[in-house]
C-alpha cells in the first residue's frame, strides 16, 4: 500500500513538474520566447484540439454543401431530387401505356379489326370499371366517328400511312376543268387546267421556291419544294411572283396563268406533283373543280 501510494506521488509529481520550453536565435542564441509548461498542460491542450478538430469536422460535413463531396454521402436535396424523379418517370410510363393503347384501339378501328357490335354490354355493365377503363370504352366510341373523317380525309392525303396524324393538306393551284389528265403510258406526269390568262397560281402547300426560270419549252416554270419529300411544279406561266429561294405559304400565290412556252396550245396550267422522286396523279388529292 505505502508503495503504491508513493508511486501515485511519483506519477503526479511528474505531471505536474514544471518545465520551460524557450525559443532562441540560432545565430546569437538570442531568447525570443519561453513557456511554461507541466506534462498535464500538454495532454489537455492535445486533448481539446483534438476534440475541436472532431467537432469542427462533424460540424462541416454535416451542415456545409461540403459533404457532398464526400464518398458515400448523400443529402437530403438529392434524395428528393431522386424521389421526385422517379415518381416523375412511373407517372410517365402510365401516360406510355394509356397512349399505347389508344392508337392501338385507333389501328384497330382503321384496319376494321374492331367489331363495336361484338361487345358484350351486360358483361360490361356487371364488371366494376376502373377511371382507365372508362376512358378506354369512351375512346373505342369515338374510333368509328374518327375512322369516318379520315376515311375522307385519305381521299386527298398524299402522305404514306405513318404521317396520318399530321395536318398536311395540298390547296388546288388553280380551279378550272382538267383538258390532259395524268398519264403515266404517254409519260405525260402532269394535269394540264385550263383557265383564263393572268389567273392567279397558287402553291398547294408550305415550301421553299428551289427552280424560278423561263425555259424554251415550258416558258416560265416555277418548283417549290414542300415537307415530306413532296415537289410541286408548276409550268406555261405568264409571269412569275417568287423568285427562287423564297418561302411560300399554301394557297399564297407564286404565278399568273399564261400561254408561254413552244409546248403550249392555249392558257392553261400544266402541274406536276412529286413525291420522293417518283411521279404522283395530281386529281387523286387535289379537287380542281
Amino acid at each position: 500500500m505505502a508503495q503504491n501510494k508513493r508511486e501515485k506521488k511519483k506519477f503526479a509529481k511528474k505531471l505536474l513538474h514544471k518545465y520551460r520550453m524557450v525559443v532562441l536565435n540560432e545565430d546569437t542564441f538570442e531568447e525570443r520566447f519561453s513557456f511554461r509548461l507541466t506534462r498535464l498542460n500538454v495532454f489537455v491542450a492535445v486533448g481539446l484540439s483534438a476534440i475541436f478538430l472532431i467537432a469542427a469536422t462533424t460540424i462541416l460535413i454535416a451542415f456545409t454543401p461540403l459533404r457532398e463531396y464526400i464518398p458515400g454521402y448523400s443529402s437530403a436535396q438529392l434524395k428528393e431530387k431522386a424521389a421526385n424523379l422517379a415518381y416523375t418517370s412511373d407517372s410517365l410510363q402510365n401516360v406510355i401505356r394509356l397512349n399505347d393503347q389508344y392508337l392501338l384501339s385507333i389501328k384497330n378501328a382503321l384496319t376494321g379489326e374492331l367489331d363495336l357490335d361484338q361487345l358484350d354490354r351486360d358483361s360490361l355493365l356487371s364488371q366494376p370499371i376502373t377511371d382507365i377503363e372508362y376512358e378506354e370504352i369512351n375512346r373505342i366510341k369515338a374510333d368509328s366517328l374518327l375512322r369516318e373523317e379520315v376515311a375522307q380525309e385519305d381521299k386527298y392525303n398524299i402522305l404514306p400511312t405513318a404521317t396520318d396524324n399530321i395536318n398536311f393538306s395540298l390547296f388546288p393551284p388553280v380551279k378550272g376543268s382538267i383538258s390532259e389528265p395524268y398519264n403515266i403510258e404517254d409519260k405525260h406526269f402532269a394535269v394540264d387546267i385550263v383557265t383564263t390568262r393572268n389567273s392567279p397560281i397558287k402553291s398547294v402547300a408550305d415550301g421553299r421556291v428551289i427552280f424560278a426560270e423561263w425555259t424554251a419549252e415550258t416558258g416560265y416554270v416555277i418548283l417549290v419544294e414542300h415537307s415530306y419529300g413532296l415537289l410541286s411544279v408548276y409550268k406555261h406561266n405568264a409571269s412569275l411572283t417568287k423568285s427562287q429561294g423564297d418561302m411560300v405559304r399554301g394557297g399564297e400565290v407564286i404565278a399568273t396563268a399564261g400561254n408561254t412556252g413552244e409546248l403550249t396550245t392555249g392558257p392553261h396550267l400544266h402541274f406536276e406533283l412529286w413525291n420522293e422522286g417518283n411521279p404522283e396523279d395530281p386529281s387523286e388529292y387535289i379537287d380542281f373543280n
